[in-house]
């Protein structure tokens, strides 16, 4: 049985500087994304698109995406597996490439969550990252590798 899920998301442009886009640099990347119960999400493109460096950019967006799905189905799979995780952190990276053309694809993203657990097999707590990846939603739809390099740390409970 295939149960579908439905998500909303509204995108408002905030970037008409009087000029509309009359010119490549005439506009400015400012939007709000939003979605009903939320709070707002202040984007723009990325500092070398000419974007707002203080708003949070689609690219770098896709890998919080990654990052939050993986942790969420991590943390599913540690459960299931009578693995007590503590605390969670990933620094995560995505690279793109530009091509001439000025579009481009992102070529790879890396997680590397250090998790600290209490309770449980460390080796299978390190092993439940593959799993974790097969069930992230995000992760299995991307066209590109998202590589894992996980560190696990045991802590009293």
């Amino acid at each position: 049985m295939q149960i579908e899920h439905r998500f909303e998301v509204q995108l408002e442009w905030q970037g008409n500087r009087g000029a509309g886009t009359s010119s490549y640099r005439s506009y400015g990347r400012d939007h709000v994304i939003s979605s009903p119960g939320n709070p707002p999400i202040q984007g723009s493109s990325a500092r070398v698109f000419h974007g707002d460096a203080d708003r949070w950019n689609p690219e770098e967006l896709l890998i919080a995406s990654l990052s939050q799905c993986h942790m969420l189905s991590y943390l599913h799979v540690a459960t299931a597996n009578g693995i007590v995780v503590e605390s969670y952190r990933d620094d995560a990276t995505g690279t793109i490439e530009q091509t001439a053309d000025g579009g481009g694809h992102f070529t790879g993203a890396t997680l590397r969550p250090v998790v600290e657990i209490s309770a449980g097999d460390p080796e299978l707590a390190l092993a439940l990252h593959r799993e974790a990846n097969e069930k992230c939603f995000i992760a299995s739809s991307v066209n590109f590798v998202v590589a894992h390099e996980p560190i696990i740390h045991v802590v009293a409970p």
